[in-house]
């Protein structure tokens, strides 16, 4: 169970924290030869991991946006380490430069060679200013674009990883094309000759993560969000006040839950107890295990066939209720 220092404790989940400092003081008792409390060190695990079940399956939405967030949820850097091996980074777009909050890189699945793009945020502040905080630039879309034309001229698949509050909104990202790097982008991705896996492992904000969340199939992780838009910047547009972002996130119907039920993605991958942040190596082979399992499966259609399937799954998107007008 990884710790988790008070900068990263979410308010919701004091009781189990109180519970563990428990357990860490008699654990400390225990090796430094001042009695044996095993009994007691069990009995405490047992009613952190039954609070927890209790915090975690009455999460609210606005709860689940901040466990989203967390820093100490596992990150693409995360994902590489445990999902690829003999692996290589590529960089640029052949036009502006090469944008850090995107990340392509070819490498083996297991046995499989794939391409792997996905959204990076940083682990350090220094990192994550470079990063812009995972919200890319059209030099990042336009970088993902030639990485997935590479893929698709060698028959490899394509996994994406999305975790973004959004795309960078600065002036120069206007300026350089954002709207058009996006729409592009989704544009490609549509029609790409290769089978593409997207995966949503932390924030999926807005045209920032459709920018490279076109896909034969889309999964969310259980504490992860998909979104038109950030709460806060909902709740900014709507009530003018930033502070209602919970209120916000309830009419966004953004949980995976809400997702699947309106036919936006195809499942949720679960993910451990208390969260991917406190077994960041369990959530990471839980997305192993869908992901192998969907590509075992998509690999099985001629590419005609999957094209046609990923057309008609685009055209499908949601669910609507449509009222007789008096």
């Amino acid at each position: 169970m990884t710790e988790l220092k008070s900068a990263d404790q979410l308010e919701f989940e004091k009781p189990v924290l109180e519970i563990e400092k428990q357990i860490k003081e008699l654990e400390y008792k225990q090796s430094h030869g001042e009695g044996d409390f095993t009994t007691e060190i069990k009995e405490l695990k047992e009613k952190r991991d039954k609070k927890l079940v209790d915090i975690y399956s009455n999460l609210t939405p606005w709860q689940r946006v901040q466990v989203s967030r967390h820093p100490k949820r596992p990150d693409i850097e995360d994902f590489i380490k445990l999902l690829l091996r003999d692996s290589m980074e590529m960089h640029g777009d052949r036009a502006f430069g090469d944008d850090p909050a995107i990340a392509t890189l070819f490498g083996y699945f297991d046995d499989r060679r794939i391409l792997l793009v996905g959204h990076r945020k940083g682990k350090t502040l220094r990192e994550r200013i470079a990063c812009n905080f995972g919200c890319a630039h059209p030099e990042g879309y336009r970088k993902a674009m030639l990485k997935m034309k590479l893929a698709e001229k060698f028959h490899l698949p394509i996994l994406t990883l999305i975790n973004t509050p959004g795309a960078y909104p600065g002036i120069g990202a206007e300026e350089r094309g954002q709207a058009v790097a996006i729409a592009e982008s989704m544009r490609l991705m549509a029609g790409l000759r290769t089978p593409i896996v997207a995966v949503v492992i932390g924030e999926g904000g807005s045209g920032g993560a459709l920018g490279i969340g076109v896909a034969d199939k889309v999964f969310v992780m259980s504490n992860s969000y998909y979104s038109v838009i950030s709460p806060e910047g909902c709740a900014s547009i709507l009530w003018k006040d930033s502070s209602k972002a919970a209120e916000a996130a309830r009419a966004l119907k953004l949980t995976p839950q809400d997702l699947l039920k309106f036919d936006l993605i195809d499942d949720i991958i679960e993910e451990p107890l208390g969260g991917a942040h406190r077994k960041p190596e369990s959530a990471i082979n839980a997305v192993r295990k869908k992901v192998d399992e969907a590509f075992a499966e998509l690999t099985k259609f001629e590419i005609d066939e999957l094209l046609d399937m990923r057309y008609e799954k685009l055209r499908k998107f949601g669910k609507w209720l449509e009222k007789n007008r008096v």
